[in-house]
């Protein structure tokens, strides 16, 4: 078994959000990979949107036979279920604090109203997360790692918050949603609607971000998973 990591939105450096949860399942001989999200300027491709995401994902994808679970964690389940559809190796989703589109669907429709969330800021036709409120917001059952996950805080392009994904993934590969029950950012009430796509739902007390406040809890999950 394989893992292919997909983070979230506005940030970079998927490996590092990624890496208490990797050296726990590289122990157990499981190796895991987090591809660069172009949109989220790890590429250096000016303008990358979300079709360049979800091809940078698929070729990870394609590029290995080996069973594979797909995490995608908050705007990485938009990338998700279109990036996963139809590709063989792939035999699990796990939808972290997440979404599972429908095809027509795009991150705007799981948007709580017109107004951004008070913890993004909106400006030149990109988003990001206010770097004053990450730690309160996302990290609050982790605050050790702040100061290096403000140093991997990004911009992206507001056109990826209204392009409809082309297919959904999750209608053909079993799915497990994980809802963190601390979570700041994506209330947990919010989570559980989202959650009734998946096949499984499976809860956690933990913030935002699972992988690195609990990632024994995270590695156990994803070691259980049959693919």
């Amino acid at each position: 078994m394989r893992v292919v990591f997909v983070h979230g939105a506005c940030v970079r450096d998927g490996a590092w959000w990624w890496h208490r949860t990797a050296a726990l399942l590289r122990a157990r001989g499981v190796a895991s990979v987090a591809p660069a999200l172009p949109s989220c300027g790890e590429t250096g491709a000016a303008g990358a949107g979300l079709d360049d995401d979800v091809a940078a994902v698929r070729q990870v994808l394609l590029d290995g036979d080996e069973p594979t679970v797909v995490v995608g964690h908050s705007y990485g389940g938009i990338v998700t279920a279109e990036a996963a559809a139809g590709v063989d190796a792939v035999g699990h989703l796990l939808l972290v604090s997440s979404y599972l589109p429908e095809v027509g669907e795009s991150l705007s429709t799981f948007g709580g109203g017109p107004e951004p969330a008070p913890f993004l800021d909106v400006d030149g036709g990109t988003f990001g997360v206010r770097p004053e409120l990450l730690t309160t917001t996302f990290l609050q059952d982790c605050p050790e790692v702040a100061a290096d996950a403000l140093a991997r805080l990004a911009r992206q392009s507001v056109s990826v918050l209204g392009r409809p994904v082309q297919a959904a993934a999750w209608h053909h590969v079993p799915s497990t949603y994980l809802v963190c029950a601390q979570d700041r950012g994506t209330p947990a009430s919010a989570q559980r609607e989202f959650a009734r796509r998946a096949g499984t739902i499976v809860e956690l007390d933990a913030g935002h971000h699972p992988f690195l406040s609990r990632p024994q809890a995270v590695a156990d999950l994803l070691l259980g998973l049959a693919v």
